[in-house]
């Protein structure tokens, strides 16, 4: 049976011309999704890992915010599950806040609650350019001044609701992501977006990752919801409870779905990214890159199969811009602008192969930023057909494959 590589909403791209060529699949778990998103949480909120049920822990007249991650599957119906328990326990619906980032500020996370509910919510798109709705809660050991949202600092209980990645994730610092730094400061949020978080060694990663952690334990988070996510926009399991506990359970399951290995580089590598439009981002687009471009081969080729409509941002423009892309690079790196990390990223993966996109944006861009436009899915069936080793990534945002030759070297 001919390989499928499924990307976008509800795409998929048959490849019956690479079978010989064929290496391996990877990015493509062998496990159900969770059928009912609701009441996966209510069950995991009866029996949270290393805690208390979640009904014994609620307190009448508390306020609670719920700080959302931007792409997590099933976000709606996580929000709408949360806070129907959360009003079963008697906290007044006006009480609960609903925070989400600029960059979900088209989408409703209170969509699936029932309309009268829903009216009562309260839910906030956040800016870290609006100085009055920042709060200071401390300083670091390092000695940053950690501003976070007022409704944060405020709040009685702070419940983040996050997805798993791997650690070496672009954009990912942990368990506490969802509240630090994705609801600071912009002076915050350049610095954990800054291009040196790409450092081989992870060094400045790091760092970053114990200060989320710092943040969270500041605010007294001992309790979080985090999805481990399947194929496309689906849930696998939901883990609810003390932020240890959970993050250790889900770390090792997150490797054991996502983290593989294949034999070899390849000539041709098509990697994916599959889900809705939440899901068909330039940050995700980025991860993909990074997952990738260490499984082609030097001066190979690279397929990126997407649906990616969005226009990319200012540090990705100036790849289109610049004399050179030496020079565009040393501009992404000084100016550090919000999408500074997915820049460096296509440029690096530039440097290394050719990359092929398909996607919704125009030709003439994808052109500009130095990639080949792929109009039909079928032209990458057919260009696969000329490659000798070909190896397809699915959900290339979450996957993570090493080379075996790379361990022995």
């Amino acid at each position: 049976m001919a390989p499928i590589l499924r990307y976008g909403a509800d795409s998929s791209l048959i490849l019956d011309s690479c079978e010989d060529a064929l290496l391996g699949q990877c990015g493509v778990p062998d496990v159900a999704p969770v059928a009912d998103i609701r009441a996966e949480l209510r069950r995991a909120l009866a029996a949270p890992l290393g805690y208390p049920p979640f009904s014994a822990v609620i307190t009448p007249g508390d306020r609670v915010v719920l700080t959302l991650a931007d792409d997590v599957p099933g976000l709606p119906d996580l929000v709408a599950a949360i806070i129907e328990s959360l009003v079963e326990g008697r906290v007044d619906p006006e009480a609960i806040t609903v925070l989400r980032s600029s960059r979900a500020v088209n989408q409703d996370p209170c969509r699936a609650l029932p309309k009268t509910l829903r009216s009562q919510v309260v839910s906030l798109c956040h800016t870290g350019e609006e100085p009055d709705r920042l709060a200071y809660l401390a300083a670091t050991e390092d000695g940053h001044a950690v501003m976070l949202h007022r409704a944060i600092v405020d709040a009685d209980l702070v419940i983040p609701i996050g997805c798993f990645r791997g650690s070496a994730a672009a954009g990912y610092h942990g368990l506490h992501t969802p509240i630090y730094p994705a609801f600071s400061n912009d002076e915050t949020l350049r610095r954990f977006r800054s291009t040196a978080t790409l450092d081989a060694r992870g060094r400045h990663r790091k760092r970053l990752t114990q200060e989320a952690d710092e943040v969270g334990w500041l605010l007294g988070i001992a309790f979080t919801i985090q999805v481990m996510p399947a194929s496309g926009d689906r849930v696998h399991e939901i883990l609810a409870g003390d932020v240890d506990a959970v993050g250790h359970r889900g770390m090792r399951l997150f490797s054991e779905l996502w983290h593989q290995r294949t034999a070899r580089p390849a000539g041709l590598v098509l990697a994916a990214l599959e889900g809705n439009s939440a899901h068909q981002t330039w940050e995700n687009l980025g991860r993909a890159l990074e997952a990738a471009t260490p499984l082609v081969e030097e001066g190979g080729a690279l397929a990126l199969c997407t649906e990616l409509a969005e226009l990319p941002g200012v540090a990705v423009q100036c790849l289109k811009k610049a004399r050179s892309r030496d020079e565009a690079v040393g501009r992404i790196q000084r100016d550090e602008a919000y999408d500074a990390v997915t820049a460096l990223q296509l440029a690096r993966a530039l440097d290394h192969c050719s990359i092929y996109l398909l996607s919704k944006l125009e030709n003439s861009l994808v052109e500009d930023l130095e990639m080949t436009p792929v109009d039909e899915a079928s032209d990458l069936a057919r260009l696969a057909g000329r490659f000798e080793s070909v190896l397809l990534l699915g959900n290339a945002s979450y996957t993570r494959v090493t080379v075996e030759s790379d361990d022995e070297a």
